[in-house]
């Protein structure tokens, strides 16, 4: 069992999270070939930003970390919707959803 009693979460671990989050995300964009899973890693991509965001702010005493956390999450949302529907209308006719496979722009 291990006992930890003077450990202080500081913003740093924060920043290393985030950083660990980010570089899954970029990971899983660059290696992965399911449009699917690409969209998951980038959400997971702006949700460490998100974390940077809101842990800078409450560092600073400041509330525009979560203001600019807010309106990620907005663009995020929107990312998706458009995103998944197309993925949609893509899988209905090629029955794939692998990226090579889909960049070929024949009719």
């Amino acid at each position: 069992m291990i006992v930890m009693a003077d450990v202080t979460v500081t913003v740093g671990w924060y920043m290393i999270l985030a950083a660990v989050l980010f570089s899954m995300g970029a990971a899983g964009v660059l290696l992965r070939r399911n449009a699917l899973v690409m969209f998951m890693s980038v959400e997971l991509m702006l949700n460490s930003v998100n974390l940077t965001f809101i842990a800078a702010g409450n560092e600073l005493g400041l509330v525009e970390g979560q203001v600019a956390a807010l309106f990620v999450m907005v663009v995020a949302a929107a990312e998706v919707t458009v995103g998944l529907a197309i993925l949609v209308a893509v899988f209905r006719r090629r029955s794939t959803a692998n990226v090579d496979l889909l960049s070929e722009l024949k009719g």
